[in-house]
């Protein structure tokens, strides 16, 4: 956890989720569902909420209890905590649309191992306090929403010419069928890590103020 959360208010802890610690663009975490489930925008909301949700839940839940976990088992009881939540997410999708769920497949499961879920809980909610902690967990979860979309559009917009199944470019458009296949992920991801360190560098260098982007060792 970054020394500068523990000083920020809410509203301070949960833009820097957003936008300064963004967990894709900046940290780059979650790769395995960003890059597997971005090929179309509906998938990419669809993940984006539900991890966002786990993420929101888990947070508050380990929160609340934070003074109850014995240091011994503390991953052991975020692994339970989040792995309740990600049972009742998948459910609720599958109840929704049973198409949603078989294209989200396995990762809707696999968020329970999300790096960015049990970091958070650890990092940040077991020590902090629930308004603080739900703050955290808003802003990630808005951040990887924001950035699963941001790969998402690209990639169903350049590869068929549609964005949430509604075509924007004409019947004439010619797709390219490789940005919705796992290649397409790769190049939208290097694209967008690419333009957000430019505009981020870009920000503070007009600004006259020195700015470093946070690694990935933030959980």
């Amino acid at each position: 956890m970054h020394t500068t959360d523990a000083a920020a208010s809410e509203p301070g802890v949960f833009a820097n989720g957003i936008w300064k610690q963004n967990p894709v663009l900046v940290q780059v975490l979650g790769m395995c569902p960003v890059l597997a489930v971005s090929n179309t925008t509906i998938n990419a909301l669809a993940m984006g909420l539900a991890t966002a949700s786990v993420l929101i839940l888990s947070s508050a839940t380990v929160s609340l209890l934070r003074h109850w976990i014995p240091p011994q088992a503390r991953i052991v009881t975020f692994i339970m905590v989040i792995a309740t939540f990600v049972t009742c997410v998948d459910y609720l999708v599958q109840s929704i649309s049973i198409e949603l769920h078989r294209a989200l497949g396995a990762f809707l499961s696999l968020i329970v191992v999300n790096c960015l879920v049990l970091g958070r809980a650890e990092a940040f909610a077991s020590q902090q306090s629930v308004r603080r902690s739900l703050a955290d967990a808003a802003g990630m979860g808005c951040g990887f929403l924001f950035a699963l979309l941001c790969l998402g559009t690209v990639r169903e917009l350049v590869g068929s010419g549609q964005v949430f199944g509604y075509p924007l470019l004409g019947d004439r458009y010619q797709g390219w069928a490789i940005m919705l296949l796992p290649p397409g992920g790769f190049f939208s991801l290097a694209g967008w890590l690419m333009f957000f360190r430019w505009w981020t560098l870009r920000r503070h260098s007009a600004s006259g103020s020195t700015f470093q982007l946070s690694g990935p060792t933030d959980g």
